[in-house]
C-alpha cells in the first residue's frame, strides 16, 4: 500500500504561483509514476501532470495536459518520496481541489484509471 498526503493549498490572489506538495509513503518502489488531478465541482477529475517515479531528472519522463502546460511544473524529490506541483499565474477558474495520485503500472498516465493511490486533497481558491 501507499499513503499520500498533499499539502500547499489555499486562498491566493489571481496572477500568484503556489507550490503544491504530496508526501509518499509506503510501499513507494512499488510506484511507476505519479500524477497531479483536479476536481472542480461539478465537473469530473481533471489531469493536471505526471511524472515517472523512478531515476533522476537524466532519466524521468513527464507529462502535462496540452491546455496548461505553460503554467504548470510537476517536479519529485525521491531522497524525500515527494511530489510537488508549481502553477504559475493562477487565474481564478484555477478554484478546485488537487489531488496527487499513485500508479504502480504502466498505461496512459492521462487517465484517472491508471492510478491505484489518492490523496485526500488541498483546496486551491484564487480571488480575483
Amino acid at each position: 500500500q501507499v499513503q499520500l498526503v498533499e499539502s500547499g493549498g489555499g486562498l491566493v490572489q489571481e496572477g500568484d504561483s503556489l507550490r503544491l506538495s504530496c508526501v509518499v509513503s509506503g510501499r513507494t518502489l512499488n510506484l511507476y509514476a505519479m500524477g497531479w488531478f483536479r476536481l472542480v465541482p461539478g465537473k469530473e477529475r481533471e489531469f493536471q501532470a505526471a511524472i515517472t517515479w523512478s531515476g533522476d531528472w537524466r532519466t524521468e519522463s513527464t507529462y502535462y495536459a496540452d491546455s496548461r502546460k505553460d503554467r504548470l511544473f510537476i517536479s519529485k524529490d525521491n531522497a524525500k518520496n515527494a511530489l510537488y506541483l508549481q502553477i504559475h499565474r493562477l487565474k481564478p477558474e484555477s478554484t478546485a481541489v488537487y489531488y496527487c495520485a499513485g500508479a504502480e503500472y504502466g498505461g496512459s498516465l492521462f487517465s484517472e484509471r491508471t492510478y491505484n493511490y489518492w490523496g485526500q486533497g488541498t483546496q486551491v481558491a484564487v480571488s480575483s
